[in-house]
């Protein structure tokens, strides 16, 4: 395992960190909390989450783990976050969440906690305003109940600059993979260049490069898999200090470790290569974070939509083509059961939420269209079926 200082703070991280988003929900607390354990059998000993990961469940999943590794407490890192309070009051309630992580985590110290998914600026602006959000945390470091004050942002490379360049954070914790890093470099620099840790998390993309590895094979060089290639590409970068993985699967943080064991980073014509087929559709991709179905009003499945229609700028199909993708994948959205793209009450509540910024409303327009052209499809389909069936018994019964 690879480790490196995370910025000024003196701490010794290791290149891959254990982030807690993508356990597996249909297991026990007691059952998911051993693969922390593993993971940090195999050298890592930077881990992070939140209150809203797994269905809130994450904290209280790391907190079983932690307390096992209580005797070890200074061999690890934990990291966690909390979002910008919206009421008065903001530093209070900043320390009341602190409190509550803590409890759940079982431990007396959070070493990493971040202002948590900074996407406009003025989330930012509030949290830092006087008796806001940033004044609560800096009462509990005085405290001692937390060791740094970092920021997870979702904002562009030159917003995320000029936050970093004010020194009033220790690290940062961003979105950055092998397709938009482009996109993402001008924060990143800026935060390297500036001292600051920088974790990288969402490394595949949401889960978008394991899903199409044959479009993806642009990414390997020959000796590995696409997948592989994506998550070597931030574990070894010099200028990402952690490359945060959702493990479900001690799989998983093997092959996470292996690929940090053996320390190739990508060269400069690794990354010409990959700068020659990213297009600039692919920072306009969904990466499944969530956070717009938790607002949608209409309990739209929006998330799924929109990976849905991440192949539309991604492969450049065609509006026949996403017909019978969407046949394909996510024929489950037609369903009665779960509200359509069509009810839509154009609140905009979810792209407000939305960490890629992107326009939800008008993709939902164009999935609307598609789902009546397959709901149409399959009422004719069930109407001949029903005429086949009726001619079926008329036989049966004349023979």
């Amino acid at each position: 395992m690879i480790y490196s200082e995370y910025g000024k703070t003196g701490a010794k991280v290791s290149a891959v960190g254990f982030g807690g988003m993508r356990f597996d929900e249909s297991k026990s607390n007691e059952e998911n909390a051993q693969l922390l354990l593993y993971a940090q059998s195999k050298g890592i000993n930077f881990f992070d989450t939140a209150p809203g990961y797994c269905s809130g469940t994450s904290e209280s999943i790391f907190g079983v783990a932690l307390k096992q590794m209580a005797d070890r407490r200074d061999s690890y890192y934990v990291s966690t976050k909390g979002g910008v309070p919206m009421t008065p009051n903001a530093a209070g309630r900043a320390r009341a969440a602190v409190e509550k992580s803590l409890k759940r985590l079982n431990v007396d110290r959070i070493d990493f906690y971040h202002i948590w998914c900074i996407r406009r600026m003025d989330q930012y602006e509030r949290a830092m305003k006087k008796g806001g959000q940033y004044a609560g945390l800096i009462r509990c470091k005085e405290e001692g109940l937390i060791g740094h004050i970092v920021i997870s942002t979702h904002l562009p490379g030159d917003q995320i600059k000029h936050i970093v360049q004010k020194g009033e954070f220790e690290g940062v914790l961003l979105g950055v993979n092998i397709l938009n890093f482009p996109y993402r470099w001008e924060g990143i620099q800026a935060a390297y260049e500036a001292g600051l840790g920088v974790v990288a998390m969402n490394p595949l993309s949401g889960g978008l490069i394991p899903q199409h590895e044959k479009e993806f094979a642009f990414l390997a060089d020959g000796s590995e898999t696409p997948t592989q290639a994506a998550l070597r590409f931030c574990i070894n970068c010099p200028q990402i200090t952690v490359t945060l993985v959702g493990f479900t699967t001690r799989e998983h943080i093997d092959a996470a470790c292996r690929i940090a064991d053996a320390a190739k980073a990508f060269t400069e014509g690794d990354i010409a290569r990959v700068r020659a087929h990213v297009s600039e559709n692919m920072n306009a991709l969904c990466t499944g974070c969530g956070y717009c179905v938790e607002c949608c009003p209409a309990n739209i499945p929006i998330a799924s939509y929109m990976q849905a229609y991440n192949e539309k700028p991604l492969f450049h199909r065609t509006e026949r083509e996403m017909l019978g993708r969407m046949r394909f994948y996510h024929w489950n959205l037609l369903s009665d059961r779960v509200a359509n793209a069509g009810d839509c009450t154009e609140c905009a509540a979810c792209e407000e939420a939305c960490t890629q910024h992107l326009n939800i409303r008008d993709r939902l327009k164009e999935i609307d269209v598609w789902e009546r052209v397959l709901r149409r499809r399959r009422i004719r389909l069930l109407d001949f079926l029903k005429k086949v069936q009726r001619r079926l018994k008329r036989f049966i019964k004349s023979h």
